[in-house]
């Protein structure tokens, strides 16, 4: 039986010791459980990308949201640069922690390689993936745009043009995102400059799956992924996928790019209902 939690919606983030280190995470509802996982943009929280589909998903889920190591106010562990393993062991660390034995996750482009290796890691606590623009796929190169993301500057400039890639629709990009954006990358440039320092390729490597690995993820997957993704495009980050994982299935949703939970949110949450069935 999934594990229930008395979380009502909205409730404010708490820090959790996992491991010896400390975990930020947003908790919110009270049902079967759900992990949200970020991506890895300069300035990316759990809260800051999941607020409205944890608003959504509190209705019927438990939902927990973390920041990374090294994104937001979660810290890299000492000595850790970051990275697909450190990533994925404090997930399931995370959820360890909090007592929570079964539960779907949904990650978002490196939160998304993240998921499919904590279900090949733990086969009997996850249940569910869904990854949106997701990383991870074999032979799936280091995009220019993704490049620049995980290059731009901690400023306005660097947000501006940040965002200007993430989302197909210009009307995204308003001054007070950019200046939100801005001070979020202010808030963790120097440990995201850690995680990220050229040359990329060799991290966009540490985030892909091995034919082998996917062949280990059992559970149900959903891709969901925009028609105009530039970080991660459909071709070559989405549609391997369906090589490789054993049961797999993906919506594409038209004139969208890198975020469609803030592009289509409407369509997008109803994706996780359907799929996500509590």
């Amino acid at each position: 039986m999934p594990e229930r939690g008395p979380r009502a919606p909205g409730a404010p983030s708490r820090t959790v010791d996992v491991a010896g280190s400390p975990v930020r995470v947003l908790e919110a509802g009270d049902g079967p459980a759900v992990l949200l996982l970020h991506g890895s943009g300069p300035g990316t929280t759990g809260s800051g990308a999941w607020s409205a589909t944890a608003a959504a998903l509190s209705q019927s889920w438990r939902v927990v949201a973390p920041d990374h190591a090294g994104f937001g106010r979660t810290p890299l562990p000492a000595g850790s640069r970051g990275g697909l393993r450190v990533w994925t062991e404090q997930a399931a660390g995370l959820m360890d922690a909090l007592g929570i034995g079964t539960y779907a996750v949904v990650g978002h482009s490196m939160g998304g390689a993240v998921a499919l290796a904590l279900a090949a890691a733990r086969p009997r606590n996850v249940t569910a993936v869904v990854g949106v623009a997701a990383m991870g796929a074999p032979g799936a190169p280091l995009s220019p745009d993704l490049d620049a993301v995980w290059g731009a500057t901690p400023d306005r400039r660097g947000a501006r043009d940040m965002l200007s890639r993430l989302f197909l629709d210009p009307a995204h990009v308003t001054e007070a995102a950019v200046e939100a954006r801005a001070e979020a990358m202010r808030a963790d440039a120097s440990s995201f400059a850690t995680m990220f320092p050229p040359p990329r390729e060799r991290w966009a490597e540490d985030l892909t799956l091995s034919s082998r690995e996917l062949s280990e993820v059992r559970v149900p997957v959903l891709l969901v992924h925009g028609a105009q993704d530039r970080l991660t495009p459909l071709r070559t980050a989405a549609l391997p996928f369906l090589d490789h994982l054993p049961d797999v299935r993906l919506h594409v949703l038209g004139r969208c790019g890198h975020v469609p939970a803030v592009e289509h949110p409407d369509a997008f949450h109803r994706l996780l209902a359907q799929f996500l069935v509590p």
